[in-house]
């Protein structure tokens, strides 16, 4: 699944490890999930829209 992740983040000047503690998981996780390499579950892609005020559909695009 392709995300606007890691541009969001850059955007709020917030590293993998600052965007990982806002959301209660890791860095690693975070890392795997701006890759592609994860697909978050829908309960984190609803916390990870709510931490940039956004919908998923603005963050996630399934394919």
């Amino acid at each position: 699944m392709k995300n606007r992740l890691k541009v969001l983040r850059a955007e709020n000047d917030w590293s993998q490890q600052d965007l990982a503690d806002h959301l209660g998981v890791s860095r690693q996780s975070v890392n795997a999930i701006e890759t592609g390499k994860y697909d978050p579950s829908l309960p984190l892609a609803f916390k990870i829209a709510d931490v940039f005020s956004l919908r998923i559909e603005d963050i996630f695009q399934w394919n």
